[in-house]
């Protein structure tokens, strides 16, 4: 029973600010989505990672094993994926990105901060540069079938990762003053992510809702099993285990969904398969958490 109450205590406060969003936009009260996710991805995100890994108390090494096992973890999904898309005769373009990555950023990493702390978010924000990383090249080259490097260089998150990990290894510190107002800026990314995750999902109109289930059950059951292959390969402790597991196991990100739009994917397709798979992490995440706890 604690246990249990334990779990609604860290999903609860997810669920409930994504409903705020959802709500917010059936009620038929404006919300900018390209505003909001503009200023989240290009400032607040930015300065959450940045500032995580300046003030991270974890040892550099450990974050160096979990961005391996995180590497790991990910090129396990890829192969699987792509062999199980091929298989099945499903178009390449359309699936294989959204089966790969989650939703590490709006859901990971709440979940990682409401579950293990700051900690934690310390190791999730690991592991959703690694995947930001990997989406914005291989990930854009599987939906539009064209390199990416170049915008890869323009993603201030990619340079805040870069330069978060330049300080940790050097040992730099900001001053305090700049600290704390980098450190307010990050601070509007999680609440900014959770509502805007609802703001989207309220706008989308799944289609192909019983595929959807079936590739929705198939992730999962992928990704929980390569990231704690990538885990117990690299011998993380148990909350670095723990997060990537869950990062990894997030659901489709409604990232790939624009993606598909952007590039001329079935987006009616991907976007069953982000309502179903965020519906679903309703119930999945929170049994996953208590086996993870």
């Amino acid at each position: 029973m604690t246990l249990i109450l334990t779990v609604l205590e860290i999903v609860t406060p997810v669920f409930l600010l994504a409903g705020i969003g959802f709500i917010w936009v059936k009620l038929g009260i404006e919300y900018r989505l390209e505003f909001v996710t503009r200023l989240s991805m290009t400032l607040a995100v930015p300065c959450l990672i940045f500032t995580a890994l300046v003030n991270t108390t974890l040892d550099p090494a450990a974050l160096t094993t979990l961005t391996l096992a995180s590497f790991a973890a990910y090129i396990a999904v890829s192969i699987v994926v792509l062999g199980m898309v091929k298989i099945a005769g499903l178009n390449n373009r359309t699936f294989s990105a959204p089966l790969i990555f989650g939703n590490t950023g709006n859901l990971g990493l709440p979940l990682a901060l409401f579950a293990f702390g700051d900690i934690g978010l310390d190791y999730a924000v690991v592991v959703f540069a690694v995947m930001a990383i990997l989406s914005f090249t291989f990930g854009i080259w599987l939906v539009a079938g064209a390199g990416s490097f170049g915008k890869v260089l323009r993603e201030p998150l990619v340079w805040a990762t870069v330069l978060g990990a330049v300080f940790l290894w050097q040992g730099w510190h900001l001053p305090k003053f700049v600290d704390n107002t980098l450190s307010l800026i990050g601070q509007m990314a999680i609440p900014l992510m959770l509502i805007t995750l609802g703001v989207a999902v309220a706008r989308l109109s799944p289609a192909g809702i019983g595929q959807a289930i079936i590739l929705s059950v198939i992730k999962l059951v992928i990704c929980v099993g390569a990231a704690w292959l990538a885990a117990d390969w690299f011998t993380l402790d148990k909350i670095a285990t723990g997060i990537l597991v869950l990062q990894v196991a997030t659901p489709v990100a409604v990232t790939s969904y624009m993606l598909a739009e952007k590039y001329g994917a079935d987006s009616q397709s991907v976007a069953g398969l982000v309502v179903v798979s965020t519906v679903m992490s309703i119930g999945a995440l929170p049994l996953l958490l208590a086996w993870l706890l």
